[in-house]
């Protein structure tokens, strides 16, 4: 898994044996930014690992960074009752925009609402107009998605929780931020 450390090798020829390392930071206030909520991925990723909820407000902080943002999708599900109207009120005041499909249920009881499509869609839709696209899900499924993005010229950022985030998405991306290293900002407890 590579990190970004923010120091040059010694043996870059930038730094010399006797010099200090320099820290340099990848991410710069001049950046532009996308921000992409698989919000499926991450709420059940949440559930299923700590019984909480997923701070949006505390990630969307973390993707930013203190960097310009240019647009932030939020890719959710809406069932037949509408009961999670309110989650999407809230993500909209959070400058959250959100994408919303309709659950399918198909015959015998199975249930689906992939959103995989879309988002690549999204990406490759606003990449020219940003610097570094931050994902957020541990799908492995994006991995395609992150090499055109990288090939483009484009910083890749991933937050999700570690233990179940591909180990190869975690792999190609510039940064990987883990939930699970910060539950007390990323998670609410029920």
């Amino acid at each position: 898994m590579r990190k970004d450390t923010g120091r040059l090798p010694k043996s870059s020829g930038w730094v010399s044996e006797k010099s200090s390392p320099i820290l340099i930071s990848l991410k710069h206030k001049e950046q532009r930014v996308l921000v992409l909520f698989d919000v499926q991925n991450l709420y059940h990723s949440a559930r299923n690992l700590y019984e909480a909820r997923v701070n949006f407000a505390g990630i969307l902080s973390a993707a930013v960074a203190g960097r310009k943002l240019v647009r932030a999708f939020g890719y959710v599900v809406r069932t037949k009752t509408g009961e999670e109207q309110p989650f999407f009120e809230a993500l909209t005041k959070l400058g959250i925009e959100t994408r919303v499909k309709d659950l399918q249920e198909f015959y015998g009881g199975m249930k689906k609402a992939d959103w995989d499509v879309g988002i690549v869609i999204d990406a490759i839709r606003a990449a020219p107009n940003v610097d570094a696209v931050c994902l957020c899900s541990g799908d492995g499924d994006f991995i395609p998605l992150v090499e055109y993005l990288k090939n483009q010229g484009k910083r890749v950022e991933v937050i999700a929780f570690g233990r179940s985030s591909s180990a190869k998405l975690k792999e190609v991306v510039d940064e990987f931020i883990d939930i699970e290293g910060n539950t007390r900002d990323y998670l609410l407890k029920k």
